[in-house]
């Protein structure tokens, strides 16, 4: 039997500031955007109060649009949703959207995007008072409803822009405090602090191929004029390609440039020099793991363990899937790796030296610190030479493990390792196959060169054995101990490893 639709009553009155309709779906909606003059409405009762006038939107190119249908699956059940609202904030790590999706059974939930892919929340009860947003550190554990998560995320946003039918807003342009956490099952809990109490939606992410989302964008009739500009250091033209990205090269001087802010926007660059030119191409297309990806962006990092003074260094290519999102193809000496960014977030050991993640322990291999030293290419966060983050690499029965930390944030990426003629095959480059190859066992075994500080350790621990094998072999048992078994071992630390991970903002 057919349950009858909730939602058949809509509320629409004359829009305030210029008289065209302005319609409400949800209840919950409380404000909402003139689609004609772009006046912030206030629903009070039957009435509209018109706030002021709402900033234009950024051309994000995303290929959501309002009024976009799908469906998600939630507690079992398959419930259709309409995108009605759109929101665009900007924050530390640059601007994003969400959007008001409206649900069958009348209530709004949200789906924004995250790290390449992208999350569907709806709010929840926290079933306490919510602490101020600076009582959390990044790292740290909490719990929502009896549930650990761990805090993924702590900074400042602003409401910027919005079009559409919206939960209560925050003041346009006035900062306010967000906090991400995540649990080891893969559930992202976000707690803004634009609204009094903060709002807290929980949720996971998704596939939009999983969405049947229908009313996208056509493609074919995008413009793209509005994402060709000059460079704002040599002057030549710089075309984007992607509508997620925030920053890119010049594909003249190599200049890093910033577009977190729009293209439209005061666009600022920074210089490169000593290039490190990537054996697979941008652009390239191949085929990894049944997935179709394509090579669009390139980052060399170095990095150094604590304690030594041996730096080395690693490539990560950014591939990018319409319908997959982002993952990262690792390079370093000792083998490759395909990693994407984690949901959820890998439970990390009180000592550190173990990670869970889904229900396999990983084992900790090295930690280090982690510069960009070199970018080319197209990136969907702000990513800038010289950026330096604190990174653990795992390993367990089922790939690699890699946590990287920030000042505020926190990101995981887990993966497999890859044989050298796999990804040959997979971006057609049986050519300079010999110029692929590492040692396939993968990324994670000895370093074949050692620092200073490992060498002397080595020396200290020789000699101490020396000096214990010559006292055993001159030792007269009816005198002395001359126990084999000694007080001293080597260091259990391996030092100079090289990352699994990315820069995964």
């Amino acid at each position: 039997m057919a349950t009858a639709d909730p939602t058949q009553r809509y509320y629409r009155a004359p829009c305030p500031g210029c008289g065209a309709p302005v319609e409400f779906r949800s209840a919950q909606s409380t404000h909402a955007v003139c689609g004609y003059c772009q006046s912030t409405v206030v629903r009070n009762g039957d009435v509209l109060q018109r706030l002021g006038k709402m900033a234009e939107l950024f051309d994000d190119h995303s290929p959501l649009q309002l009024m976009a249908s799908g469906r998600i699956q939630l507690d079992g059940k398959d419930i259709p949703f309409t995108l009605v609202g759109r929101l665009q904030y900007k924050g530390d790590a640059g601007v994003w959207t969400e959007w008001a999706a409206f649900l069958n059974d009348g209530t709004l939930a949200t789906l924004g995007e995250d790290n390449g892919a992208y999350v569907f929340t709806r709010p929840i009860d926290p079933g306490r008072e919510m602490p101020a947003a600076e009582r959390f550190r990044v790292g740290t554990t909490t719990a929502i409803n009896g549930k650990p998560y761990s805090v993924a995320y702590t900074g400042q946003a602003s409401l910027i822009s919005a079009q559409g039918e919206l939960p209560k807003l925050p003041p346009l342009g006035h900062p306010f405090g967000m906090v991400e956490l995540r649990s080891a099952d893969g559930e992202v809990v976000s707690i803004d602090y634009g609204h009094t109490p903060p709002n807290v939606e929980r949720g996971k992410s998704v596939l939009l191929e999983d969405l049947q989302l229908q009313g996208l964008k056509d493609e074919s009739a995008k413009d793209e004029k509005g994402r060709q500009f000059s460079c704002p250091h040599c002057g030549a033209p710089v075309q984007v390609q992607l509508s997620s990205t925030k920053s890119l090269t010049c594909g003249s001087c190599a200049s890093i440039i910033d577009l977190s802010g729009g293209v439209g926007g005061e666009l600022r660059s920074a210089e490169q020099d000593e290039p490190v030119q990537p054996i697979i191409p941008l652009g390239s297309k191949g085929q990894l793991q049944g997935v179709h990806w394509q090579v669009v962006g390139f980052q060399h990092r170095m990095g150094v363990a604590p304690g030594d003074d041996e730096h080395f260094g690693w490539s990560e290519y950014l591939l990018y899937n319409q319908k997959r999102g982002f993952a990262f193809l690792v390079d370093s000496e000792e083998g490759w790796s395909m990693v994407r960014p984690t949901t959820g977030a890998p439970q990390l050991a009180g000592t550190g030296s173990t990670a869970t993640y889904l229900g396999t322990t990983y084992k900790l291999k090295y930690s280090y610190e982690a510069e960009t030293t070199y970018v080319l290419g197209e990136f969907y966060w702000q990513v800038t030479r010289g950026q330096k983050t604190f990174n653990r690499d795992f390993e367990g029965s089922k790939g690699v493990l890699s946590m990287e930390q920030s000042t505020n944030e926190i990101t995981w990426s887990a993966g497999d390792k890859l044989a050298s003629d796999t990804v040959a095959k997979a971006f057609k480059l049986e050519d300079k196959q010999d110029v692929l190859k590492r040692d396939d066992p993968g990324p994670f075994v000895a370093k074949s060169g050692l620092g200073c500080g490992t060498i002397i350790i080595i020396a200290v621990v020789i000699l101490i054995l020396l000096v214990l094998l010559s006292r055993c072999s001159s030792c007269d048992p009816q005198r002395e101990n001359c126990s084999s078994s000694s007080s001293y071992r080597s260091s259990g630390g391996s030092y100079g490893g090289y990352s699994s991970g990315g820069s995964h903002k």
